[in-house]
């Protein structure tokens, strides 16, 4: 791990990763809480989230937030409102209209490489779209799946406020390999988008993470004046 001593004892790597696996439950176990109060209440499951997130990035040992900042870190978001919360069908990917590189398929989509924080590139599949309703009106985002082992939903999004009061490089709706999942919606095929919950990636606490960016068809013309922001 970057920032480590030249010779550290030979138990600390097995703590480094016990303390990851314990991090990894608490954020598991926070979006199954905000999932189940959601359903009644999705203002306090908001809060919640809020909260419980604040806590872990000043507490926690694996928080991103470098540790000397951690005291004084304050989570910033901009207030609850039920208008980014929306449920949306995805529409399996149309292969003859969508420009990117044809590749072996995975759950009926196209592979693309995404680019990373730090270099480099990731694999993910294109599975397909959903049409979100913002206030500059309808828009389109893709969705994806990680290619890696176990994978998992993937929806990055870049919009106006980037480089202003949220993240230069975008935010996430989804990253389901690290448990933000916020569920289905009611209706078959449907997921649950809550742009109230939109996190900055790790990257935008310490450059020393690897995070995906947002492809060019995630890059929204407008703000979305939701969810967590840095200023």
């Amino acid at each position: 791990m970057a920032g480590m001593a030249n010779v550290e004892p030979p138990e600390r790597p097995t703590i480094d990763r016990l303390d990851l696996a314990d991090w990894r439950r608490r954020v598991s176990d926070l979006y199954a809480r905000v999932r189940t109060e959601a359903a009644t209440d999705p203002e306090r499951a908001w809060r919640t989230w809020r909260e419980t997130r604040e806590w872990l990035f000043q507490e926690h040992s694996q928080s991103p937030v470098p540790v000397a900042d951690r005291a004084a870190f304050k989570a910033r978001h901009w207030p609850y409102d039920p208008r980014y919360r929306l449920e949306a069908a995805v529409q399996p990917p149309a292969n003859e209209t969508v420009t990117l590189r044809q590749a072996e398929p995975l759950f009926g989509g196209l592979t693309l490489a995404l680019p990373v924080s730090t270099g480099g590139q990731e694999e993910f599949t294109r599975i397909g779209s959903v049409e979100v309703a913002l206030s500059g009106g309808i828009r389109s985002l893709g969705v994806y799946w990680m290619a890696g082992y176990a994978g998992g939903l993937f929806l990055p999004f870049r919009d106006a406020t980037n480089g202003i009061e949220t993240y230069g490089a975008g935010r996430y709706l989804l990253d389901a390999a690290k448990s933000a999942d916020l569920g289905p919606g009611a209706a078959p095929q449907t997921l649950v988008l809550d742009f109230n919950f939109a996190f900055q990636p790790s990257c935008a606490f310490d450059p020393q993470f690897a995070c995906p960016l947002a492809p060019q068809e995630n890059r929204l013309d407008i703000s979305v004046e939701a969810g967590e922001r840095l200023v």
